[in-house]
């Protein structure tokens, strides 16, 4: 394996760095919305299932009667 020097290692860092792309504010405001829309639909969905098993439970072993 080749090894390669710590000056040409950091040309290569920057050269990688130089083809990234970043997000656009429009772009990472739309993306942080939909983080916390699908967060808000599955704490939701979790809520109800668990809302649900715990119903049958209760049900099926007679607690809460």
């Amino acid at each position: 394996m080749a090894r390669t020097s710590p000056g040409a290692f950091i040309r290569q860092v920057r050269q990688e760095a130089a083809k990234v792309t970043w997000p656009t504010r429009k772009e990472t405001g739309v993306s942080t919305a939909m983080v916390f829309v699908m967060v808000t639909l599955a704490a939701l969905f979790f809520f109800v299932v668990d809302q649900a098993l715990a119903w049958i439970v209760r049900v099926v072993l007679g607690f809460g009667g």
